[in-house]
């Protein structure tokens, strides 16, 4: 398949992308931040100047250390705010020896260790893959898909949510959920005060700058949000074709994706983010205009034509 580049060549790849991730997400905030000082600078006729990039650089150490505490929180603490926004709880072996015994048997096949099992119990058809490291990789199932599905089918599923393990999609799309969460709490911040705030504040200029703040880190949230909307498209076709050559049944796993297609709204789900680690997820059918926007936001290719690449090979 054409879209298969090879597992070692896309874990490396992941890797690179994770890296640039760490770097490139502290520079798009200090360039958010730069950008405020730039425009909320005093007018040279004012009598009050100062030094944009003297106090640029004084706020850079302030600005990295907050990233760094943000992130190392979300890092730690990831896997239970995950289970907490999914609504999932550990599916023992001896509640259900098929999902055991179909996750064994794949792990077996590549060499892999077994990851974490979880339930989340909706009758929708769905499932999803995270965690950071060996000790957190998890792969998460409804109750409806591990009832619905003929096991050559849930072998599919399985497949692809372990690919997205051993590619290394899971950490990199985390890595960008803790990122873009940066983005969208700044954001909301932001608007709250401009909302609730700003009948208290007379100064004209403090409104001015709040709302030049709230624009930019709209700005760059939207910004971040495509580059990591990519990211997600592309993994779920290399997971298709990765589950493929694990399971060589690819017409399985295109079959498992039109049952789905049908029933994947999981109600139990509260947080957008973890909506969009499942196997399935798009935003609701539009047209026009509004359907070439929200394409550009969809965190999955269309489930159509994944189902097609599968029946081609």
């Amino acid at each position: 398949m054409s879209t298969y580049i090879g597992i070692h060549t896309q874990i490396r790849r992941n890797n690179t992308r994770s890296f640039l991730l760490l770097l490139g997400f502290p520079i798009l905030i200090l360039g958010a931040v730069y950008t405020f000082l730039y425009l909320t600078a005093p007018p040279p006729d004012s009598g009050y100047i100062y030094d944009i990039d003297e106090l640029f650089i004084q706020t850079i150490p302030g600005v990295l250390i907050a990233v760094a505490v943000w992130f190392l929180v979300a890092f730690l603490f990831h896997s239970k705010m995950i289970n907490s926004a999914a609504g999932s709880r550990p599916l023992e072996r001896k509640e259900n020896m098929r999902v055991y015994n179909l996750v064994e048997n794949l792990c077996m096949s590549k060499g892999m260790r077994m990851p974490k099992i979880h339930i989340i119990e909706d009758p929708a058809l769905n499932a999803f893959a995270s965690g950071i490291n060996e000790k957190t990789y998890t792969v998460t199932l409804t109750r409806g898909i591990i009832e619905k599905l003929n096991d050559e089918e849930l072998e599919g599923v399985i497949a692809h949510e372990l690919m997205h393990i051993r590619n290394k999609d899971v950490r990199l799309l985390i890595i960008c959920v803790i990122f873009v969460g940066i983005f969208s709490f700044v954001a909301q911040l932001l608007f709250r005060s401009m909302l609730y705030g700003g009948h208290r504040r007379r100064d004209s200029k403090d409104n001015k700058a709040v709302l030049i703040a709230m624009v930019i880190a709209f700005v760059a949230f939207l910004l971040s949000m495509l580059f990591r909307f990519a990211i997600s498209r592309k993994r779920e076709y290399m997971a298709d074709s990765g589950a493929a050559e694990m399971t060589k049944n690819p017409r399985a796993l295109a079959s498992a994706l039109r049952k789905i297609s049908g029933n994947y709204r999981v109600s139990t789900v509260k947080s957008d983010d973890v909506a969009e680690m499942f196997i399935e997820n798009r935003p609701d059918n539009s047209s026009g205009m509004m359907s070439m926007i929200t394409g550009l936001f969809a965190t999955h290719p269309p489930i159509e034509k994944r189902i097609r690449i599968l029946e081609q090979f």
